[in-house]
């Protein structure tokens, strides 16, 4: 059966921008820079995207470019002789595990932006109540355990369902409008936050560099570049081939190297304004929120904000930062689950409907301990310790083994003879019109790159159990 393509360049683009651009854009990246100082962390987070980034996601799209192929089958097609390969297909149950919790926490914020729209959190002026809204959501028993399935269902029908519409028709069109509306709601979020009053301080403690907290002994400069290579290195989700699926789907007319350091400035002008919205708001109405990040961030301290903002003005900010966050959220999933439609399409030979129909089952299930992690589950189950849950343990499993073990798979392979080889990666990047490949990235992506990942695979580990 002849591969889909896209239609478009602009598609392809958006579809991989999608895909990379998630919620560690939001509410992890400006909290990261506030407290690594400001500017610094974003110099030294931009030289590592060059570093790390940019080239483990060209030999993601040039191995699914050059087999046709998804995870589960590329390393097979391009190496059909060299059977230590075959066990690269493990790393397509990343996806999987990757949609687990992501899908759940998805389906949060398409349920607080009902209740932004309807006024129902514009009580939340304080932080503790608002905390106690967002804690009975997520842990408040059977009652919240329903409401997140139900949540959770509606996106794996309505995701899977465009999935099943097609590569062109479904995909990338649905993708493509999700995509534009993103860049005009951010857009607009930006300009509005930077007339707050706290806008000033925020811009600085964000945009300006500082060394105040390691003269202070607040990190030290390992702590600083280690979350630095980290946020780089994990904020494009590479190593699973969620990237590289779309590579399959992509002709030849354009060299890689241009495509992709498009998707890699998309992906980092996002996280960039989301700073620009989330710290001059927190500035202005709630100090304190500055040092939160994660879930606290979005649903306890930002709630707080847009309920403390003059109303209706508050409310219909809110309403627009939540729907923000789900066509963020929203654009990852679908395109994470059409690598997830592709990778049992091929590795079973069916069509793409009963893939659908099949991932949609097994998805409903694999949400399951997440949710149940939070409510059921939270008090007799802490698998990495106390107050730890069901997503810590998988997340843990997909950020600090998956995702560096496939990059580091994908870098071998692309740079050795006992894989696919250099020549073949380079002249795959190189097809078509465009920049192409500095003929002295050769010894660094077989020598250094490598180094690279396994420090930042045990740096990892180290400073996920200090």
């Amino acid at each position: 059966m002849e591969r889909e393509k896209l239609s478009s360049r602009l598609g392809f683009i958006l579809l991989s921008a999608g895909c990379a651009i998630g919620l560690g854009n939001v509410w992890k990246f400006p909290y990261l820079s506030a407290k690594y100082g400001g500017a610094l962390f974003i110099l030294i987070y931009l030289a590592f995207l060059v570093i790390l980034g940019i080239p483990v996601m060209l030999m993601e799209l040039a191995v699914g470019r050059a087999s046709k192929k998804s995870i589960v089958s590329s390393f097979d097609t391009l190496a059909p002789e060299k059977k230590a390969w075959k066990g690269a297909k493990l790393l397509s149950l990343g996806n999987f595990l990757l949609m687990a919790f992501y899908v759940p926490v998805s389906g949060w914020f398409i349920y607080y932006l009902f209740q932004m729209i309807s006024g129902n959190l514009n009580g939340l002026t304080d932080m503790g109540v608002s905390g106690a809204f967002f804690g009975g959501f997520v842990n408040g028993g059977n009652s919240s355990a329903i409401l997140q399935i139900i949540f959770a269902l509606v996106l794996i029908v309505g995701c899977f369902t465009v999935c099943g519409l097609g590569l062109k028709k479904g995909v990338e069109n649905v993708t493509k409008y999700i995509m534009l509306g993103l860049f005009v709601l951010i857009i607009f979020m930006v300009i509005y936050s930077l007339t707050l009053s706290g806008a000033k301080d925020a811009l600085k403690a964000y945009l300006i560099p500082s060394i105040e907290g390691l003269k202070n002994g607040d990190y030290n400069v390992f702590e600083l570049i280690s979350a630095a290579m980290g946020q780089a290195f994990f904020t494009l989700g590479l190593g699973i081939g969620s990237i590289g699926i779309f590579g399959s789907y992509l002709d030849k007319k354009r060299s890689l190297l241009g495509e992709t350091i498009r998707i890699v400035i998309l992906d980092t002008s996002i996280a960039l304004m989301s700073g620009l919205i989330i710290f001059p708001a927190l500035y202005t109405y709630n100090p304190g929120g500055a040092e939160m990040s994660g879930p606290p961030l979005i649903f306890i301290a930002l709630s707080s904000v847009f309920a403390n903002m003059a109303q209706p003005f508050g409310q219909i900010f809110g309403s627009i930062f939540f729907l923000f966050m789900c066509c963020a959220a929203i654009s990852t999933v679908i395109a994470v689950f059409e690598n997830i439609v592709s990778i049992v399409c091929d590795h079973f030979n069916i069509s793409r409907a009963k893939s659908c129909i099949i991932n949609g089952a097994i998805m409903l299930i694999l949400v399951l301990p997440c949710i149940f992690g939070f409510s059921h589950l939270s008090k007799t189950f802490n698998p990495l310790g106390a107050g730890t849950t069901v997503q810590d343990l998988e997340d843990f499993i997909l950020s600090y083994n998956l995702l560096p073990i496939g990059c580091l798979l994908y870098t071998l392979f692309c740079g050795y003879k006992f894989g696919w080889g250099y020549e073949n990666f380079e002249r795959e990047v190189n097809a078509g019109e465009g920049a192409k490949l500095p003929k002295f990235l050769k010894p660094y992506v077989k020598f250094i790159l490598p180094i690279i990942i396994v420090i930042l695979f045990i740096f990892g580990y180290l400073s996920f159990f200090a």
